[in-house]
Formats: C-alpha cells, structure tokens, sequence
C-alpha cells in the first residue's frame, strides 16, 4: 500500500474541510475528521484500453457507476500502464477521494477532476480498488 504523502492528489485531498493531516516521526497520516477514520490509499496502474473506460466511468453518477461495473465488471489494472488511478478511502467507508492521471512526456498528468464522495456515493467508487 502506498503512502499519503507521495500521492499526487495529497495537496487537494488534504486541503479538505474534513481531512485532517496527522504527522509522526517516520509518517503522515490522513484522517477523516467527522467519524476519526484514518484513510487507506489504493494506487492502480492500467493500461490504455482499461484506463480510458475507467476515465469514463469516473465521469458517471454514483448509481450509474456501480451499475456499469455490476453488468461489465470492474477495469483490470496491469503492472504497468499509461493510467494511474489514486484513491483515499476512509476506514468506515465513509469518505472517498478518486483521481485518474495519464502518464505524458515522462510525468503524470490529470486525467479528470478530484472526486470527494461522502456518504452514500463512496462504495461505487469503492468497489473500484477493494478485491
């Protein structure tokens, strides 16, 4: 699992009203101020194909999200690939911060806008990351 601090995101996500930075010694934690829960951060890689529905997906609803990945299934990330999919989640599943970026001339780029879900839109995101 990776850590906060090296996300790209880690700015914005920590800029939040809800999100409140905790630093130790050796590391940096987020954690989601109105329940306490600390937040978990998933990174994927995906290739071309796969990152580019997951683009698309990203720019549904909450409801139509989930039901797109219940009838197709959920994009497979690759070791490797041109997209890098960055996501927070909250302990008790509920918060949620997305971002897709594109790698381009040796960097990555965003490949949409940060999403912050909380409450009910988190577990379309969710099931995104978790197995």
């Amino acid at each position: 699992m990776s850590s906060f601090k090296n996300l790209e995101m880690a700015a914005a996500v920590s800029m939040h009203e809800h999100i409140a930075i905790k630093k130790t010694l050796f590391s940096q934690k987020a954690v989601y101020t109105p329940t306490q829960s600390v937040l978990k951060v998933f990174v994927q890689e995906y290739p071309a194909a796969e990152g580019e529905r997951l683009e698309r997906l990203l720019d549904m609803a909450p409801a139509k999200m989930a039901a797109d990945i219940a009838s197709k299934g959920k994009p497979a990330p690759s070791a490797i690939g041109q997209y890098r999919l960055e996501v927070c989640l909250s302990d008790d599943g509920q918060f949620c911060a997305a971002q897709l970026f594109r790698f381009i001339d040796f960097k990555y780029h965003p490949a949409n806008e940060l999403i912050i879900c909380e409450g009910d839109g988190v577990a379309a995101i969710a099931q995104l990351v978790e197995k």
